[in-house]
């Protein structure tokens, strides 16, 4: 059944449904979350444990490698990497949920979604640095917990109050008692616990003990347990301060300390909307709490919004030129609109499904609308000229209308048809990959499918109704179509020259494709700079801070800067440590500042090379570096020297700026010796000696720390030595350790004291040690330049047998990404010949339809080396996208042409008058597409950067793609047609007179 013809003679049932759709559409966009990215949902499960004091050496051999040879046995484990630092292992884990039983492990999913969308400072002029940490802590958590799509806040910098108990190493040997046998004594008095239930009065009652104190000053006289069954007052062991837990991480705005917190958004929330409620909460807040001032430092969401932004505003403005072309060809405003309405009535619906399938409004989707902008209204094009070009017949609209359509049904068909076939298989994607573009293959298909539904449903009705103008003249064919038929029949005459000369071209133009650089993604000016700045081992928080604030003020000094803020404790990609420091730089958006990120950039590197014993790096937008890739070994000593043979070699080629490694830094160490036979006969164990070391000098873990209830509020209690005499050798000498028989020993009497080296931290990547290398490219370079460079290096070469090298960052998702892309383009491929075997009932003519793909390389690699493009992500996709669409010309020839011929023309008349009848619809689609991309092409806005290549390949393909087939199809078509003559007359003359003789021609 004809659809078209059917909704032309029924109208109201079409109408309706785009009526529903239309509104369900508009609703669907106004419930869109916006968003970066698409919603990741990854299963990484992180096994942290934590033994306060062990060296990271030993704690890799007690419990980073047992807990990754348990992990690693259980099913669909993708990924093991752990971190290991001076007392904690961390072990992150793709797809894998599991718990390991030592000292009470945390185990937790990490969501690639619960990343910050702000970063605010907080600053007071009547709270001091530890109440500014607790009204974050507490305060403004619950005052945003009410915020629809927050996950949290996490606090950076500030302080954790503390209760302070500095022992006097003389009074413990005096009284015979220990660090580790206070901190038990008063975590054993200091407990208010439910004790079970009893009935008094006829009543039910609950039994508690309660033992805590309720002042801080009431702790002194709470007495230590001694040997004997004496007692002696806390107090008397030394000083109780209320203060604070020593600092390990501090934040700095603009030179000055601050406290900061960053803001989360749970899973599927949009990041504007949240990052908008917060800000509306804590303006409210702020009005509320006098003194307080809160700074946003780093909005996490203003590149976000500024892509949406600009997306919407290039959709518009493609809209705008597609309808532009449509009236210079068709010079009938009537006309125009019918066409013109196919973009919002297929794009809007679309706002719906993917709605329903859990889509975001992201950079994907949002791409992928503004690149179909010209190919949603290419079916209408299709369907309005043809109706137009039978008006010029001098029919009616009605009649016309009907018997347009149903010439041009399958035509239609077929080019959405392979639209779809083309992107399917890119949202079906497997692994990481796929999650990510899942969401802009499905996109583009669904909009084309209901494009199709426009112009096989709505063009045809507005056409019959609405096309009510008088009837044009048909007139002669013009000079253009005149030209162009004098080429065609010459190109026609040496047909087997035109074919082969289009195959040279497409093998120049592969040759030439091979030699083009490569990069995973285009640089993009998001107006915001990260750095990670690295003091030496060893390096204290204090030294940190120092050279954060000269850092702070160099950086201050530089114009286009709006903010300067820095996280003391931890580096830019996470890793933690006191002598890290991450900056980040904030710049505002590109059109509003004289330089560029990369200027600014260059004038940071100049002001850190002038600050001594540091060590920085800047990272992408992704947080990483522009190459980087991973050294692996069981073997750590033979992992170091290669990374050491490849970090020289790399310094010394002037194609890598700045190569860094993260091999682990060796820390200064007081080693304890046990002199194991005097310990011995003492009855003096190691895990004691270790045991009151550990909590002389740094206090118990924070799990088994006494309490104080402070309201409702516990506060720790944390038991050490005092601060001055925990760097005095003689003075931990003389600590007593518990021996045998209940008395104490010196511990200098069992330990001999030396001084060494060990490694601050360990990486672990599938459980073998790992160190990363990471540079960035000189100018000029690409990434992808970058990676041959660094595998032609000597030193990569020679790697020794127990090492090997894995590409990690950028470099690893490149490879990943090209290689998905290739298969879901053979599938593509693949499934777009079955689609075309299937409308056209037979092998042939899909076959010299699929010939039209490799005519459209030509264009792109002209377009890619004219505007000095690489080869990345954007290409590529750019290439995916050209696959579906560069087939429209030559189902429109191929089809017209076949149809001629069943009307009784000769092959070659019939070819050349359906090539007459269908360049101006084919031009007119190519100038549509082309008008409707150019905006992204010219890279207006926010993530400008990122739509250009794409925009840039696909107008330069369909530019050589439409004027190469329109010679090329049709001499290909009667070759293949030739050919399928021959086939059928050899078949006809085996086959049994009795059976029909296949039609191989179609």
């Amino acid at each position: 059944m004809n659809v078209s013809a059917w909704a032309i003679r029924s109208p109201l049932a079409s109408i309706l449904l785009f009526i529903v759709l239309m509104v369900v559409g508009v609703y669907g966009f106004m419930r869109l979350p916006i968003t970066y990215f698409p919603t990741i949902d990854t299963p990484v499960v992180s096994v942290t444990v934590g033994q306060s004091g062990v060296a990271p050496e030993e704690l890799e051999t007690e419990v980073t490698k047992p807990v990754e040879n348990a992990l690693a046995s259980l099913a669909n484990v993708e990924k093991i990497s752990s971190t290991v630092t001076n007392g904690e292992s961390v072990t992150e884990v793709d797809f894998v949920l599991g718990t390991v039983d030592i000292d009470e492990p945390i185990i937790e999913r990490i969501e690639e979604e619960a990343q910050p969308v702000a970063i605010y400072a907080v600053s007071s002029t009547d709270m001091s640095l530890a109440e500014v940490s607790w009204f974050i802590d507490d305060t403004l958590a619950r005052e945003l917990q009410s915020v629809p799509g927050l996950a949290g806040i996490s606090r950076i910098g500030g302080v954790d109050r503390e209760i302070r108990v500095w022992l006097d190493p003389d009074r413990l040997h005096a009284y015979e008692l220990s660090a580790s046998a206070v901190t038990e004594s008063l975590a054993s008095t200091q407990l208010d616990v439910s004790g079970g239930r009893s009935t008094f009065g006829g009543r039910e009652q609950v039994l508690s003990t309660r033992a805590r104190v309720d002042d801080v000053a009431d702790l002194s006289a709470i007495g230590i347990a001694r040997s004997g069954g004496r007692q002696i007052a806390l107090g008397n062991l030394g000083a109780i301060r209320d203060l604070y837990a020593e600092p390990r991480s501090f934040a700095l705005l603009g030179g000055a300390e601050v406290v900061a917190f960053s803001v989360e958004r749970t899973m599927g929330a949009s990041e504007t909307g949240v990052a908008d409620s917060v800000a509306r909460r804590i303006d409210e807040i702020v009005a509320a709490t006098p003194g307080i001032t809160m700074i946003l430092v780093d909005d996490g969401v203003r590149y976000t919004r500024g892509n949406y932004v600009a997306a919407m505003h290039t959709l518009l403005e493609g809209a705008v030129l597609a309808v532009a072309v449509i009236f210079l060809f068709l010079r009938d405003w009537r006309a125009t609109i019918i066409a013109a309405l196919a973009l919002p009535l297929s794009a809007v619906p679309t706002f719906f499904v993917i709605g329903l399938l859990g889509f975001s409004l992201n950079i994907l989707t949002l791409l992928a609308i503004t690149l179909v902008t010209g190919i949603l209204v290419d079916d209408a094009i299709v369907a309005i000229e043809n109706i137009a070009r039978h008006r010029a017949m001098g029919k009616r609209p009605y009649r016309a209308a009907l018997d347009a359509s149903d010439e041009i049904g399958l035509a239609v068909v077929a080019i959405s048809a392979t639209i779809i076939a083309v992107f399917v298989p890119v949202g079906l994607m497997s692994g990481e990959v796929g999650l990510y573009f899942r969401e802009f293959g499905l996109t583009v298909a669904i909009a084309v499918f209901f494009s199709l539904l426009v112009a096989r449903l709505i063009t045809p009705i507005l056409s019959a109704y609405f096309l009510t103008g008088a009837i044009p003249a048909e007139g002669g064919r013009g000079a253009f179509v005149s030209a162009y038929q004098r080429l065609l029949r010459l190109a026609l005459k040496f047909r087997w020259l035109t074919v082969g000369l289009a195959v040279g071209l497409f093998a120049l133009s592969m040759m030439q494709l091979g030699s083009l650089p490569t990069a995973f993604l285009p640089e993009e000016d998001t107006g915001r700079l990260a750095l990670t700045v690295e003091l030496p081992a060893g390096s204290t928080l204090e030294e940190t801070r120092a050279v954060a604030e000269d850092v702070s003020r160099r950086f201050s000094r530089a114009g286009d800067l709006d903010t300067v803020f820095i996280r003391g404790g931890a580096s830019a990609s996470g890793e933690r440590g006191v002598r890290f420091a991450a900056v980040t730089l904030d710049f505002g958006p590109a059109a509003g500042r004289a330089m560029s990120a990369s200027d600014v950039e260059a004038a940071m590197k100049a002001e850190l090379a002038a600050i001594p014993d540091i060590r920085y790096q800047f990272l992408n937008a992704r947080g990483g570096r522009d190459i980087s890739f991973a050294i692996l070994s069981n073997d750590g000593d033979a992992a170091q020297a290669a990374a050491n043979a490849i970090l020289t070699a790399m310094e010394n080629d002037p194609a890598f700026v700045n190569p860094t490694s993260e091999a682990t830094a060796m820390r200064p160490e007081l080693r304890m010796d046990v002199l194991s036979k005097k310990a011995e006969s003492l009855g003096v164990s190691a895990a004691a000696i270790a045991e009151t070391i550990r909590v002389s000098t740094v206090g118990d873990s924070d799990g088994k720390l006494p309490k104080f209830a402070d309201g409702g509020r516990l506060i720790p209690i944390r038991v050490q030595l005092d601060e001055n005499l925990r760097t005095d050798i003689e003075t931990l000498g003389l600590l007593g350790i518990p021996a045998a028989g209940g008395i104490q020993v010196p511990l200098s009497g069992v330990v001999r004291f030396t001084y060494g080296e060990t490694l601050s931290s360990i990486e672990r990547l599938d459980r073998e040690r790992r160190i990363d290398i990471g540079a960035d490219m000189a100018e000029g370079l690409t990434s992808g330049e970058g990676l041959e460079a660094l595998m032609s290096l000597p030193a990569m070469r020679d790697l020794p047998p127990a090492v090997r090298i894995s590409t990690t960052g950028d470099s690893d998702t490149q490879g990943d990404v090209f290689s998905s892309f290739i298969v879901a383009m053979s599938a593509g491929v693949l499934l777009v010949f079955v689609v075309l075997v299937l409308l056209f009932g037979g092998f042939l003519s899909p076959f010299t339809i699929l010939a039209s793909l490799p005519l459209s390389v030509s264009g792109v690699v002209a377009a890619l080396m004219l505007t000095g493009s690489a080869i990345s992500l954007p290409v590529v996709i750019g290439i995916l996208m050209l696959m579906g669409i560069v087939t429209k010309n030559a189902i429109m020839l191929v089809d017209f042409a076949i149809e001629h011929e069943k009307a009784g023309h000769p092959r070659l008349e019939a070819t050349m008058e359906a090539c007459a009848e269908r360049v101006r619809p084919i031009i007119m689609t190519t100038l549509a597409m082309v008008a409707g991309m150019l905006p992204s092409a010219l890279a207006f806005g926010e993530g400008g950067e990122f739509r250009s290549p794409m925009a840039i390949t696909v107008i330069g393909g369909l530019i050589a793609s439409t004027f190469l087939s329109l010679a090329v199809v049709p001499a290909l078509h009667l070759i293949v047609s030739g050919l399928g003559d021959r086939l059928t007359r050899l078949f006809a003359r085996h086959a049994d007179t009795d059976e029909p003789v296949p039609n191989a021609q179609s």
